[in-house]
C-alpha cells in the first residue's frame, strides 16, 4: 500500500490555497474537423493528438499518439469552452487517462483572430499574458505509483502553440 500522505509536504488551509507544480503536457496535433454554424451559434471543433510528451517532478512519459483529442465549442461570446481525452503513458509504462475541461478567450477584442492566424495562417506567434486558458483535469489510473492523480485536485496553466498547447498542471495541496 502507497503512503499517499506523505507525497506532497504542504497543504493548503480555509485562508490560503497552496499549489504545487507535478508535470506538463506539451500535445501536438494537426489534423482538424469543425462542425460550423450550428443552431446555438456556436462552432465545434475537434483535433486529434499527434504526439506529446510529458514531463515534471512527479510524472513524465508520452501521450499515446491517437489516443484522443480535443471536442472544443466555439462559442458565439468568444470563448472556447475545451473538452479533451486522450491517454498518457508514464516511462513505466503506466497508462493514465487525462479528462481535461477548461477555457479560452483572448484578453483583448483581437486576441482570437490573433490565436486561429498563427494556427491556420502561419501568422505570428501571441504572446501568453493576451489569452487565458485554463485547464481542470482529472485522471483515471490503475491502483499503484500513479493513483495519487486520482487523489488530488488540479489546475493548468496553458501556452497555444501553432501546432497544439502546452500545459503546466499544478496540484491544489
Amino acid at each position: 500500500m502507497i503512503d499517499h500522505s506523505a507525497m506532497f509536504a504542504d497543504t493548503s488551509t480555509m485562508s490560503e490555497a497552496k499549489l504545487e507544480f507535478v508535470f506538463e503536457v506539451r500535445l501536438r496535433f494537426t489534423r482538424v474537423h469543425m462542425l460550423e454554424n450550428l443552431p446555438s451559434g456556436a462552432t465545434r471543433g475537434a483535433v486529434y493528438v499527434d504526439s506529446g510528451v510529458v514531463q515534471g517532478p512527479r510524472l513524465n512519459g508520452k501521450a499515446v499518439p491517437n489516443s484522443g483529442g480535443d471536442y472544443a465549442l466555439f462559442r458565439p461570446d468568444g470563448v472556447v469552452a475545451f473538452d479533451a481525452r486522450y491517454m498518457l503513458e508514464a516511462d513505466d509504462g503506466a497508462h493514465i487517462m487525462l479528462y481535461n475541461r477548461g477555457y479560452l478567450w483572448g484578453r483583448r477584442p483581437d486576441t482570437m483572430q490573433k490565436l486561429r492566424a498563427m494556427i491556420f495562417d502561419g501568422g505570428p506567434p501571441v504572446p501568453h499574458a493576451e489569452y487565458y486558458l485554463r485547464a481542470f483535469p482529472t485522471f483515471e489510473v490503475a491502483t499503484g505509483r500513479h493513483d495519487w492523480l486520482m487523489r488530488h485536485v488540479f489546475v493548468g496553466v496553458g501556452e497555444r502553440k501553432d501546432d497544439g498547447n502546452l500545459i503546466r498542471y499544478y496540484a491544489l495541496l
